[in-house]
């Protein structure tokens, strides 16, 4: 993802654009693929999540094995999302752009 230009967005116009592209749901429905790149404990009082919830960051790529997002999300063990209910995106890659909360 560093070999694009760097936009930076505000986390609620990068959070529209995640969700317009439907990335999740692309991930979820196997169109793309998810990777585990951080996984830990979180801070329980900042947080405010469930005892043994996960504090990730995930990497999602497309068919052509390109990192097309980076998200984070609190990952309950229940297997729900926690927090908002949907992954938090930080990067996301959009018709050769990176765009980026900064």
């Amino acid at each position: 993802m560093n070999s694009y230009p760097l936009y930076p967005v505000s986390d609620k116009e990068l959070r529209e654009m995640f969700n317009n592209g439907q990335f999740w749901e692309k991930v979820q429905q196997g169109e793309m693929t998810a990777k585990v790149l951080k996984d830990r404990h979180p801070s329980l009082p900042l947080a405010n999540e469930p005892f043994c919830t996960r504090s990730q960051l995930v990497a999602y790529f497309n068919d052509q094995n390109e990192r097309v997002a980076l998200v984070h999300q609190y990952l309950r063990t229940d297997g729900t999302i926690g927090a908002s209910g949907r992954p938090d995106p930080k990067r996301l890659l959009l018709n050769g752009i990176l765009y980026a909360v900064l």
